[in-house]
């Protein structure tokens, strides 16, 4: 009996430059893998199965072209070749180039097909790419997935990148086989149905951060208006009243007062839209009615704007550590220093100044941790290891402290400024103010659903209970009496 081991696998590259298997000692049950086109997905996708134990063959209309660029193991041969041999076929070419591949209707009669293909743009109306494939091979049974599925994934292992791979298909047989291959690459498939879904998987990679434009675009308009806002009280009226230059302050210092305004108010709207339906829970007195969509939008945008909130929460926490390294600021202690000893005054120390500063710095350093602790736990690499009461906790009662610290940070910050006539340039408010208003109406707010008699009736909708029991419907027309409403009891 010939020694197994010695029996080489692959021949040495032949005239023609093509590869080809010499003998096929792979498991008889395992399929071999077929792909069409050789652009770097092909290469990506060929690379991943071979280091998975599949043979791969590859079909190019040039072979001779592409074959260094494949690994060893895998075969570059023709395409109507390549169809031939293989069970199952990864269709890596572009959609408007399916029509090419007419010719191998016949080869590719009875075998699995799998659609990796993109479209240019969001298509809403249809037909897929997967779909226009099923038309041109009726004999073929088309698999839709892959698409999401980038090549460096592919190429660094499933463990680096996105490990779901969405698969539709109107063939259940298919389907299974190349979910069979999806665990083998490492990876988790998730069935979206039947082929009808296909487009919706083919929108997957070209949406743009849609759950984030709303808080994204909150967040800007934000910073928009308190910058301006700042900039008028701070940089323009001493340019106006005073004739002196304060421009320098744009960058650092007005940037510095804003990003907090924005946090603390982006906080804030993070827990607004939960009160607001808490509100509308107990006016309405049953837990079955919709929420208005603005309202619906509002709620499922609350990680987003939460974590819109921590960003510019850390930016201010570096931009406050940078304020000492300013020129501006040496320039302003020393002259502070010269006036000091002109005035004749050795001693500068202000209690309530010292007290005020450090509770402010204290009180913001904490707020900002509860802040880090909601913004990881809402990974859902994080939040997966941890039960759902933890996680509202976490979400719910810590955050409430974050925006309790964070809104106690901006008092001590402002302190008696509110009452001081000098504060209002302009006659515009400090800018701490306006801050304070949304924040203290949520906290407020929570603290009156805190009550036990309003508490308790918020516990019992939300666990089913309606104020009126009464449900009203139409009976079905052959039994309506001059289609009259009946009411039941529940």
């Amino acid at each position: 009996m010939p020694d197994e081991m010695s029996r080489r696998l692959i021949l040495e590259r032949g005239g023609g430059g093509a590869r080809h298997f010499e003998d096929d000692v792979s498991d008889p049950s395992t399929p071999v893998i077929g792909i069409l086109g050789t652009g770097d997905f092909s290469r990506s996708l060929a690379r991943r199965l071979v280091a998975s134990g599949y043979q791969v063959v590859v079909g190019s209309r040039t072979p001779t072209r592409f074959v260094a660029l494949f690994p060893e193991e895998t075969e570059v041969t023709t395409q109507l070749e390549a169809a031939n041999k293989a069970d199952l076929i990864f269709v890596a070419v572009y959609p408007e180039h399916h029509s090419t591949l007419m010719d191998l209707k016949q080869a590719l009669a009875g075998k699995t097909l799998v659609d990796v293909s993109n479209g240019l743009s969001i298509n809403h109306k249809g037909p897929s790419n997967a779909e226009l494939l099923a038309d041109y091979f009726p004999g073929s049974f088309v698999v839709k997935g892959f698409n999401t599925v980038s090549a460096w994934t592919l190429q660094m292992g499933a463990r680096d990148g996105g490990r779901q791979v969405f698969l539709c298909s109107n063939s259940q047989t298919a389907k299974n086989l190349v979910k069979s291959v999806c665990h083998r690459m490492g990876f988790i498939p998730v069935d979206m149905g039947l082929l009808s879904s296909s487009l919706e998987i083919e929108n997957l990679p070209l949406y743009l951060f849609p759950s984030w434009r709303l808080p994204v675009l909150c967040m800007l308009l934000l910073f928009v208006f308190f910058y301006l806002y700042n900039f008028v009280r701070d940089v323009l009226h001493p340019f106006i009243t005073k004739h002196k230059g304060a421009f320098y302050k744009m960058p650092i210092e007005v940037v510095n007062v804003t990003l907090p305004s924005v946090a603390l108010v982006m906080l804030a709207l993070v827990y607004l839209p939960g009160l607001l339906a808490a509100v509308l829970q107990l006016c309405s007195g049953t837990k079955y009615n919709r929420f208005p969509n603005w309202l619906d939008r509002w709620l499922t945008s609350r990680k987003q704007l939460g974590l819109c909130s921590f960003l510019c929460a850390v930016l201010h926490a570096v931009y406050s550590l940078c304020l000492p390294l300013r020129k501006s600021a040496r320039f302003t202690l020393i002259n502070m220093a010269y006036k000091q000893v002109e005035m004749g005054k050795e001693d500068s120390w202000v209690d309530e100044d010292v007290w005020r500063m450090e509770l402010y710095l204290s009180v913001g350093i904490m707020a900002l941790g509860l802040l880090s602790l909601l913004a990881v736990t809402s990974l859902p690499s994080v939040a997966g290891t941890i039960n759902w009461r933890e996680f509202s906790f976490i979400q719910s009662t810590l955050g409430y402290c974050a925006l309790f610290m964070a809104t106690a940070h901006t008092l001590l910050y402002g302190w008696n400024h509110a009452f001081v006539l000098a504060q209002y340039h302009f006659y515009m408010p400090p800018t701490f103010i306006l801050v304070l208003v949304l924040p203290s109406v949520v906290l407020l707010g929570r603290l009156a659903l805190c009550l036990p008699c309003v508490a308790g009736r918020l516990r019992k909708i939300r666990r089913g209970w309606e104020r009126n029991r009464h449900i009203r419907f139409m009976l079905p027309a052959e039994d309506c009496r001059n289609e009259v409403e009946d009411v039941s009891n529940v």
